[in-house]
């Protein structure tokens, strides 16, 4: 199904702008964090920690062997990409595969997954609609030589570079391998989700082709992590293959590079609000490709 969108002119005004000063601000989120009700998947407990704190650790979403079955999928196609091609990102001057994008799109098992009511169900739960997928990758971190993800606000990205308006959108992060302390396991800062962080700087044009290896602009500045730290707490939720973490959009997330022998590899689904399309990018650049941002509004029922 395609849609039409708005230009940027017949939006409301902006209350998440970023990146156009030289100091950076902290400002109240100004959207709800569960948009649904109670009736669904997860129960009451569960739903106000993710409301609360900003994620939801699922220590058993799929099996073991789901996991691995995903995990030699995604092994089998980062050894058949072609490190050249867009939606193929390589490790900072390497070619060791970093991460492969659009899988729900042209990956069968994959595409099946994100229909998974253990997955989708969740996400309608917490976002009071029909979803669908926004982005879709996984995340490989070879042993010895996997670089770190810096702190940054998926939502911060997501609205100023492809237009993602409004704070209703849900990151699922499923380990495929082993994520513990000494692997570069996910990282989260307890409560981020509760403010926005408008980051300084400007964004340079077709930015999206280093921050995939390396982000320098929309990432919190010494002071603003510090300030976020200081509301909640980093957290690490380690688990073991088949385990996953929910976590919502504004919720500032990060992981240290992989300095054990062990590789992590992560499969990140991004579900958002069919009420929440996309508009022209708020930062006024070009939209960023649709591997990183879907901008074809197809429901996961029917993809």
């Amino acid at each position: 199904m395609s849609v039409a969108y708005p230009p940027l002119s017949t939006v409301e005004a902006d209350p998440y702008e970023s990146r156009v000063g030289a100091e950076w601000s902290a400002q109240p989120r100004q959207d709800p964090v569960v948009w649904g009700s109670a009736e669904g998947p997860l129960a009451e407990p569960q739903l106000t920690q993710y409301a609360e704190q900003g994620y939801f650790a699922a220590t058993e979403l799929l099996s073991l062997n789901e996991a691995a079955e995903l995990l030699a999928e995604a092994n089998a196609l980062a050894a058949a990409a072609d490190v050249t091609a867009a939606d193929v990102i390589a490790e900072p001057n390497s070619k060791v595969v970093r991460s492969l994008f659009r899988l729900h799109r042209t990956n069968d098992r994959i595409r099946q997954l994100v229909k998974d009511p253990r997955l989708a169900d969740v996400a309608r739960q917490m976002l009071g609609s029909e979803v669908y997928v926004h982005q879709c990758r996984v995340n490989f971190k070879p042993a010895f030589q996997g670089k770190e993800f810096f702190w940054h606000s998926d939502f911060e990205t997501w609205h100023v570079e492809d237009g993602m308006t409004r704070m209703r959108a849900v990151s699922l992060s499923i380990n495929l391998t082993e994520n513990n302390e000494f692997n570069g396991p996910l990282m989260v800062v307890r409560g981020s989700h509760e403010y926005y962080i408008q980051c300084a700087g400007q964004t340079p044009a077709n930015h999206f082709e280093q921050s995939l290896r390396k982000q320098e602009y929309g990432v919190p500045s010494r002071e603003a992590l510090l300030f976020l730290v200081e509301q909640g707490e980093i957290v690490a939720p380690k688990g073991g293959p088949g385990s996953a973490l929910f976590f919502e959009c504004n919720t500032m997330h990060g992981s240290v590079g992989n300095l054990s022998p062990y590789p992590r590899t992560n499969l990140f689904i991004v579900y958002n609000s069919v009420d929440n399309g996309l508009v022209a990018p708020f930062g006024g650049l070009p939209p960023r490709p649709e591997f990183l941002a879907e901008r074809e509004l197809i429901p996961v029922t029917v993809l």
